[in-house]
Parts: structure tokens; C-alpha cells; sequence
């Protein structure tokens, strides 16, 4: 059951009221949204600024983390004073500072393939932004297992990729949509791939990938647009390019 805006929340939500294709009841859709966030770092800090800002109603944050000084490039939900601190905590109060309708669910952990279907069940839709590949393939799989839409979202130096997996569901031809998997079958060797700790990353390029992610995570909420499904969008920010490749579930 939904309940009716407060004058205060109307005049806060106007200019996406006023939208067509959001209005009144895709702002009620918001408020009315679990959302998961997996990392409180580079990506997950636009995700859950601009979901918080959008008017989601409960934002689930997964992180286990401190802040450190070298975070603060690019992790726009932390600052200065927070260096040492429990990302989690100022995550919270950073949300709270921007829309106090928002009810944050912290989650102090790293998810995993042991702990995270208890968890992803709660919500109904699940933006990764963690920052590595067994994390990225365990959220995969097990949205997958729970039927949970899941926003994928990843970055490299100057470049990023997003992609959005409903492999639960069936496409206009009735076949199954494609998996994660189908995308990337396994995950490359290890040390294969850089950190960003060791190869670096340009703090804006999380900041596209995050907004990006964001504004996938309303299409899905709101029913409106054309999702990143079977689509993976490839930004690269030195030759400010966007290029899309398109994928679909293998036979067996």
C-alpha cells in the first residue's frame, strides 16, 4: 500500500513528477523500492547518492570497509573527516544529510556465495559495484538463483562497462535472456586483470559508471525505457566514446 507525498516530498520529487514517464505513480514506485548496493566505494557512492536523491525508498549498502585517505578521489560519499571510519557509517549519514525519506540497511559484510541469497532476497533489485571478480560473479549467480534484477557496473583506468542481467525471464522470442556468464564464462586467471590499486583509475570514470548504473536502476524501478539487457555499454573516457556490444544466452 502506498502512501500519499507530503507537501514536503511533492515539492522535492517536482521535477520528476513532471516527467511523463516517471509522474506521480513512478515516484510512488520509487518510494516504494529496495534497492541493494554492493561496495560503498567509487561506484556505489554515485549509486547511492543519486537513488537517494531519486527517492528510493530503502537503500541496502553491503561493505565492509574503512576509509582511507586514497579513497577520497573518487568515493564521493566519504570525506576528510571520515578517514579511519566504517564506510557503512558515513555512507548513513551522507544519505541522511541529502533525503531524509530514505531508510538506509546497512550491511556490515563482504557478500559472498555463503552469505549473500539471504541477504539479495530482501530487495528487488541489486546494483554491483564491487571491485572484484569473484564478488561480480557471486552476485551473478545468485540474483540469478533468486530472481533478483541485477545492474552491473565495473571500471578500469579510463574505462568502464555496464550491463543489466534478467536471466530469469524470457525475451519477445520466448527464449531465456542472457546470464552474466554468457557474457564473461569464467573469470580471467588471477593477477591477470590489475587492481586499481596497482594500474589506477580516474575518479570521474567511477562517477559515469555509478550515474550510468543509477539511471538504469530507475528505468527498471519506474518500467520505463529500454534496460541494458543483452547489452553491454563500454565507455571510454580518453577517447569519450560509447560503443555497445551485444550478447545473448548460449545454447546448451
Amino acid at each position: 500500500m502506498t502512501t500519499p507525498f507530503s507537501p514536503e516530498e511533492l515539492e522535492r520529487y517536482a521535477r520528476h513528477i513532471v516527467l511523463p514517464e516517471i509522474g506521480g505513480p513512478g515516484q510512488q514506485a520509487l518510494k516504494s523500492a529496495r534497492v541493494l548496493v554492493v561496495g560503498a566505494g567509487g561506484i556505489g557512492s554515485p549509486v547511492a547518492l543519486y537513488l537517494a536523491a531519486a527517492g528510493v525508498g530503502t537503500l541496502g549498502i553491503a561493505d565492509d570497509d574503512t576509509v582511507s585517505r586514497s579513497n577520497l578521489q573518487r568515493q564521493i560519499l566519504h570525506g576528510e573527516a571520515d578517514v579511519g571510519r566504517a564506510k557503512l557509517d558515513s555512507a548513513v549519514d551522507r544519505i541522511a544529510a541529502i533525503n531524509p525519506h530514505v531508510q538506509v540497511e546497512p550491511h556490515r559484510l563482504r557478500l559472498d556465495v555463503d552469505n549473500a541469497a539471504v541477504v539479495i532476497e530482501a530487495y528487488d533489485l541489486v546494483i554491483d559495484g564491487s571491485d572484484n571478480f569473484a564478488t561480480r560473479y557471486a552476485m551473478a549467480d545468485l540474483c540469478e538463483a533468486v530472481r533478483r534484477p541485477l545492474v552491473s557496473a565495473a571500471v578500469n583506468r579510463f574505462s568502464g562497462s555496464l550491463t543489466t542481467l534478467t536471466p530469469f525471464e524470457s525475451g519477445p522470442d520466448g527464449s531465456l535472456l542472457p546470464r552474466y556468464r554468457d557474457l564473461f564464462p569464467e573469470p580471467p586467471p588471477e593477477g591477470l586483470v590489475p587492481t586499481c590499486t596497482e594500474a589506477g583509475i580516474l575518479g570521474a570514470v567511477t562517477g559515469i559508471l555509478g550515474t550510468l548504473a543509477a539511471a538504469e536502476a530507475v528505468k527498471l524501478i519506474c518500467g520505463i525505457g529500454e534496460p541494458l539487457i543483452g547489452r553491454l555499454l563500454l565507455v571510454d573516457t580518453l577517447a569519450m566514446r560509447f560503443e555497445e556490444i551485444r550478447y545473448r544466452r548460449r545454447r546448451t
